[in-house]
């Protein structure tokens, strides 16, 4: 159907041009105005931490601006089309076909947002949450990351030596998510034979205890590393175990931190940690 622009009256141009001003304005507020309303919905649960709670925020946030965006401009263009006296019921009747015809070559694509769907609604993870996706009809063995983006259809995932990764959400079968609620420092140390277990496992207490009293750490932490058991009797060494509770995202600092501490710990008390050995047999 051909449009004749010369038809067009001065009002009906005001019209549009109030539409299209409208929408702008919306679209610079609509952050905004989603921020606002997510906040007031999503209030704190009783077992969620305060950084579980941002980031919950966040990814709601970052969906619903884009759904926003889009019902936005879908309705100015709707309001514009009509403002001209086109008909349109005849160009969705036409849409409707060409969505008939284009859907059955993207059902991938409808995988996909189904996917993003489920992941929002079961909060499978959240911007900023540190992931492995892997699994999935590609057969991915792993895509490490930390969430800068959720859409419906994609996650970006930045690498930790900047690589950024663009995962269709129906991709991956398998989500590790390493920051949910809580995680678990677990920490294997080799130590020598002749070491003193009792006075090992007391410094490794007293370090995890020393921890927890530095301000640093003092609110990242909410079970202090400790001495879990020995875990093997290895060929040149006695394998010792540590295992603490801390907030997501911080087990990487606070356990090298504490493998800092321990070192000095074990130097001042003489504890040797083991080192490979090997045994030759000369023959004469």
């Amino acid at each position: 159907m051909e449009i004749n622009f010369s038809s067009i009256s001065n009002n009906i141009l005001v019209h549009i041009a109030i539409i299209i001003l409208v929408a702008f304005l919306l679209h610079f507020f609509s952050d905004t105005i989603v921020s606002y309303f997510i906040k007031v919905l999503t209030r704190r649960q009783k077992d969620q931490t305060k950084t579980d709670a941002k980031k919950r925020e966040a990814t709601l946030t970052s969906i619903f601006s884009t759904v926003a965006k889009l019902f936005i401009w879908t309705v100015a263009i709707v309001a514009i089309l009509d403002a001209i006296n086109l008909n349109i019921s005849s160009i969705a009747a036409g849409a409707g076909v060409v969505g008939i015809i284009v859907g059955l070559g993207a059902q991938t694509t409808i995988r996909d947002y189904l996917a993003g769907v489920f992941i929002i609604l079961e909060n499978q993870y959240r911007v900023g949450d540190v992931i492995t996706l892997s699994g999935g009809s590609t057969g991915m063995t792993g895509t490490s990351g930390t969430v800068e983006d959720i859409t419906l259809r994609i996650t970006k995932l930045r690498g930790l030596d900047g690589t950024l990764n663009v995962v269709r959400n129906g991709e991956a079968s398998i989500i590790t998510n390493r920051t949910f609620k809580f995680a678990n420092i677990v920490i294997d140390i080799g130590i020598d034979y002749k070491s003193d277990i009792d006075v090992v496992e007391n410094i490794m207490n007293k370090v995890g205890q020393d921890m927890m009293k530095n301000e640093k750490f003092l609110h990242n932490i909410f079970e202090p590393i400790s001495f879990l058991y020995i875990d093997d009797l290895s060929d040149s060494s006695i394998i010792v175990r540590a295992m603490g509770k801390v907030k997501p995202a911080e087990q990487w600092e606070v356990a090298g931190e504490y493998r800092r501490l321990l070192l000095k710990a074990f130097n001042e008390a003489n504890v040797k940690i083991a080192l490979p050995q090997v045994v030759v047999h000369k023959e004469n």
